[in-house]
């Protein structure tokens, strides 16, 4: 498959919330992903139950490869993913703050699986994020500073979400990401349930406090 297939895989044209699949990752995908090898990707069990799509946009935050992972996971169950990736790929041979190629690898992998599959035309989003997007540690200099954010053009709005019939957001993470944080707490405001589980609970609701504004 070439680079254009693949995204045309994730992001169908014409298709519902696809508009918010983001291409950087996806340009010269084939050249960056041939140079990585994983011998174990396979997809897991789906945070959720298949009952539990209904009214239910999903937020996935976990460690690249395997975001898009339970990204096709929760396809099988009725979800629509979404990758929502937007970090620049590192150069070849340069030490980055967040692999991105490694997304990239996934979403190759992925793409193959996704392609089989019959997504319903209603069916909910499930939008794919790393959350080593906010890596800026850095021990040298030398090392390419290639983080990123998510913002509040990067997903649907709360009034697009609930128009289009969700009111719960589910998030799965091991924590909720400061930049999440800030987005979601409009949504909250709005009526929007806010949930989060690690994979291996049932989702619990959260109350998000009111960000903390910088001077």
């Amino acid at each position: 498959m070439t680079d254009k297939e693949i995204y045309q895989i994730w992001a169908p044209y014409g298709k519902k919330w696809t508009d918010w699949v983001r291409p950087v990752p996806f340009v010269g995908i084939r050249e960056h992903s041939g140079k990585y090898h994983f011998s174990n990707l396979t997809v897991p069990v789906p945070a959720l139950e298949e009952r539990e799509t209904e009214g239910t946009a999903v937020i996935v935050d976990l460690p690249g490869v395997e975001s898009v992972l339970e990204g096709i996971a929760l396809a099988r169950i009725g979800f629509r993913p979404v990758p929502v990736f937007n970090g620049t790929m590192e150069q070849p041979g340069a030490r980055a703050t967040v692999d991105n190629q490694a997304v990239g690898v996934g979403l190759v992998w992925g793409a193959t699986l996704l392609s089989d599959m019959e997504i319903e035309e209603e069916a909910p989003p499930a939008f794919l994020m790393d959350c080593n997007r906010l890596n800026r540690f850095k021990m040298e200099d030398s090392l390419f500073d290639n983080s990123w954010d998510i913002y509040p053009q990067d997903i649907p709005s709360a009034e697009y979400l609930i128009k289009n019939g969700i009111d719960r957001i589910v998030i799965i993470a091991n924590r909720l990401s400061k930049d999440l944080a800030k987005i979601l707490y409009g949504f909250q405001k709005k009526g929007i349930r806010i949930c989060i589980t690690e994979g291996y609970e049932k989702p619990r609701i959260i109350k998000i406090r009111t960000p903390i504004k910088k001077d």
